[in-house]
């Protein structure tokens, strides 16, 4: 009788000891969690030591820092037809971080995407002299309406660099001739 109130007694703190270890999470600084209770948003919460509801709650770990997201090289066309090939980068991060959850399903790719069409869209209508040399006020428009379209989900995009701008060596060569004449 003894023994089976003392195997009664480990199982039930083997449980509990389970159940508080799923109940804690740590938060760094730079992290915030936003909580779901049974499915419905609950509150953000901020870095530390952070306690649940085991089966009950669920949380979503959000980074606060700011992401260096490569847009891969696009092939575009210049408002003077010449063709170039071009790389940028951007720079983003999540401000909201409950809206950033529930307003769309995966923002690093769903950001990436609009900095691809808006680069092609943008550097399309500008000519191959502005793309090469007014490179700052072409970042500027990028980040302005690449921020506006992911403000939102709760992003700030703070940056968008064009890194490198390509042109074929044809064309190389036919703008090197007319620069000579």
């Amino acid at each position: 009788m003894l023994t089976a109130i003392i195997v009664v007694v480990i199982v039930l703190l083997v449980l509990g000891a389970t159940a508080l270890a799923a109940s804690v999470r740590v938060l760094r600084e730079y992290e915030r969690g936003v909580v779901f209770r049974l499915g419905r948003l609950m509150e953000q919460r901020g870095p530390g030591l952070q306690l649940m509801i085991p089966s009950l709650d669920r949380m979503v770990r959000i980074s606060l820092r700011t992401v260096t997201l490569t847009v891969p090289p696009q092939e575009i066309i210049t408002r003077d037809n010449i063709p170039a090939r071009v790389t940028a980068v951007c720079y983003y991060r999540v401000i909201d971080p409950s809206k950033a959850v529930t307003e769309i399903e995966d923002f690093p790719d769903a950001t990436l995407q609009i900095a691809q069409t808006t680069l092609r869209s943008i550097l399309g209508v500008a000519d191959l002299d502005t793309l090469l040399s007014n490179r700052e006020h072409l970042n500027e428009s990028l980040q302005e309406v690449i921020d506006a379209q992911t403000e939102p989900w709760g992003i700030k995009v703070t940056s968008v660099e064009i890194k490198d701008v390509e042109i074929p060596e044809r064309m190389q060569h036919a703008i090197a001739r007319q620069a000579e004449a």
